[in-house]
């Protein structure tokens, strides 16, 4: 009689249940569902995915958990490129060749690819500057933001975590204040034309879209007009539980499908989708910046190195620091297969050097004359030509190659410890490029460029001595490097630093030296700003905001802090001499600290300052 009932209804519908026949439970419950709602359902039951139904109960029981469901199943569908059967296809592929053990570099040989290795602060660099910053305002920048802070240690969202203490101020107000000074710098450097906005987009997940929403609206979007910026929210995709392919079902709930992160690389999907590259190419840009969310020091390479794309006229340029031979950092390679076809891409670390080995080289993974690797350190930061961007994914829909990840109970590998996934990452991007596509990379010295922070403090403290820590104790300690470097680089008297422990992390401690990008945003902009014979000692601190500040003769030994609007000319100078900032050691495990200091291992105490403001129009002198 049900089954009668359900016939009928599926009739009038003018659905075909007999793909269900085999299966009861899902054939008396079909006409709860919609007819495309069935399709879907006719098109598991044909990929092998009919132990999704097997438990589910009569009509009347649980509809709203079968409607939720299919629900999910169709965002599932929707948010993957080809649909949830090209997802299970690809992921049989993937899974066979991952049993069998195949080798995805099969056939293909590596060589060193062409790209531009520059030097900070010489006449090559200032010239990549330059054009850099002429071209800023023909650019789009996309943050890669979908993690927390979980594996820091921190429990927010990253961006939200400071990437300094001086000020406090935040990731994501670092880099929307260095995507507005390029704007600005861009815009004063072609005179005469229209004031362009750059668009800003984030990528988030379900784990960060409320908080950067909320992060960017309690802070009026740190002075970013609201309409800039774009969220693009990644879904999750379906877990696999064996070798089939089969999708695995939630543990917590019967009635939903397991799914996990899919990785950044569903940045270019999410683009084309989006249809935000067809309003920037009719708005005349040109080029479209990733990067990542903890590393403070990218926006000091970022202009050189939109120079370098356009005076190269690079389809694909990564951003790439030195790399020592083995490092634990992936290298970009070219890679030119038997047949023909060659590609320019990131090959990590751990397949780098038996590739090598494999083809030809039997020392595998070594530094060159230089002291380095000849294959550059992948830093995760692209810089795509826009309209060459659009053409690829015409055909992609911007789908990435994809790899899969298994954990193996045993060496049949004939069942998983748990549900694994297809991954993708953006910088895999260039894999599907046409060998006539111009792909490249920009050499960066690590101490400008990079310094990630994704370890928290007990990981930090086992890295061998001399690896890098990648954690927020080192990261900080990393633009206070970069900017006395800096100084130093412009005539400044910079005082060495000294060793210091924290968090069982020893780094170098130099000065505690800190700008806004309005005030320093390149080499030349530095060197324009500061003068005369300047000379700063270890133990001080000092923060610059504010535009138009002039250093000349300036002695400093304690805290200094400048603060003014972009209408008052500052001059500093003098002899400032004070208690200064100490710092002082925190342990992490410390709870009465807040997670965002502990996790450093310090914190400043206040003691001594020299803290002026200028809030009014006008010259002014700051003599001490």
């Amino acid at each position: 009689m049900e089954a009668a009932v359900a016939t009928e209804s599926l009739s009038k519908l003018n659905i075909n249940g007999d793909f269900a026949s085999s299966l009861p439970n899902l054939h008396r419950n079909l006409h709860l569902l919609s007819p495309q709602q069935v399709e879907l359902a006719k098109m598991l039951v044909e990929k092998g995915q009919s132990h999704l139904f097997e438990h589910w109960p009569e009509p009347g029981v649980d509809d709203d958990e079968k409607k939720a469901f299919f629900d999910q199943v169709t965002r599932l569908n929707s948010s993957y490129p080809g649909g949830l059967a090209s997802y299970l296809k690809t992921a049989r592929e993937l899974l066979a060749d991952s049993r069998a053990g195949k080798n995805p570099f099969d056939g293909f040989t590596p060589s060193v690819p062409t790209g531009e290795n520059l030097s900070y602060g010489d006449e090559n660099f200032i010239k990549f500057e330059e054009a850099g910053v002429k071209e800023a305002q023909n650019a789009a920048f996309v943050l890669v933001a979908g993690g927390l802070g979980e594996r820091l240690g921190y429990n927010g969202i990253k961006v939200a975590l400071p990437f300094e203490t001086i000020t406090g101020t935040c990731f994501l107000q670092c880099y929307i204040e260095s995507v507005l000074a390029l704007q600005e710098a861009s815009y004063r450097m072609t005179q005469g034309g229209q004031k362009k906005e750059v668009p800003f987009v984030i990528m988030t997940s379900d784990d960060t879209h409320a908080r950067t929403v909320e992060l960017l609206e309690s802070n009026s979007y740190f002075g970013m007009k609201p309409t800039q910026v774009k969220l693009l929210k990644q879904e999750k995709v379906a877990c696999l539980e064996d070798n089939d392919a089969r999708l695995a079902l939630d543990p917590q709930n019967k009635f939903r499908v397991q799914t996990k992160p899919h990785g950044h690389g569903d940045v270019h999907s999410l683009l084309y989708s989006s249809g935000l590259l067809y309003e920037w190419h009719d708005a005349g840009l040109r080029w479209v910046l990733f990067f990542q969310d903890t590393n403070g020091l990218l926006f000091k390479a970022i202009p050189a190195s939109i120079g370098v794309s356009a005076t190269k006229g690079y389809h694909v340029n990564s951003l790439t620091v030195p790399r020592k031979a083995k490092e634990a950092i992936g290298g970009i390679t070219k890679l030119t297969h038997i047949d023909g076809r060659s590609m320019v891409i990131n090959v990590e670390y751990n397949q780098l050097d038996p590739l090598l080995r494999a083809t030809g080289f039997p020392d595998g993974d070594v530094n060159c004359e230089t002291g380095y690797s000849p294959f550059p350190g992948n830093i995760n930061q692209l810089i795509l030509e826009l309209d060459p961007y659009i053409e690829e994914l015409k055909k992609t829909g911007g789908a990435i190659k994809e790899f899969v990840n298994p954990k193996y109970k045993d060496a049949s590998k004939t069942s998983f410890k748990s549900s694994t996934r297809l991954e993708c990452m953006m910088q895999d991007y260039p894999k599907t490029l046409p060998p006539s596509a111009r792909v490249g990379f920009t050499v960066m010295d690590t101490w400008l460029a990079y310094a990630p922070v994704k370890n928290n403090p007990e990981d930090a403290a086992k890295v061998p001595k001399g690896n890098p820590y990648h954690s927020a104790t080192s990261g900080e300690m990393a633009i206070y490097r970069a900017n006395s470097l800096i100084l130093r680089k412009v005539g400044v008297q910079v005082d060495n630093p000294v060793n210091e422990v924290f968090n069982g992390q020893e780094v170098e401690v130099w000065p505690r030296i800190v700008w806004k990008p309005t005030w320093g945003l390149t080499f030349a902009d530095i060197r324009s700003k500061v003068s005369g014979s300047c000379s700063i000692t270890q133990r001080s601190t000092m923060a610059i905001k504010g535009r138009n500040i002039f250093v000349k003769d300036l002695s400093l030994d304690g805290a200094l802090v400048i603060d003014s609007i972009d209408e008052a000319e500052v001059k500093a100078g003098g002899s400032v001499q004070n208690k200064g900032w100490l710092l002082e050691k925190v342990d992490y495990k410390d709870t009465s600290v807040p997670e965002a200091i502990r996790i450093r291992g310090f914190r400043f105490k206040k003691i001594d300052q020299l803290e002026k403001q200028f809030s009014e129009p006008g010259k002014f002198e700051l003599k001490a």
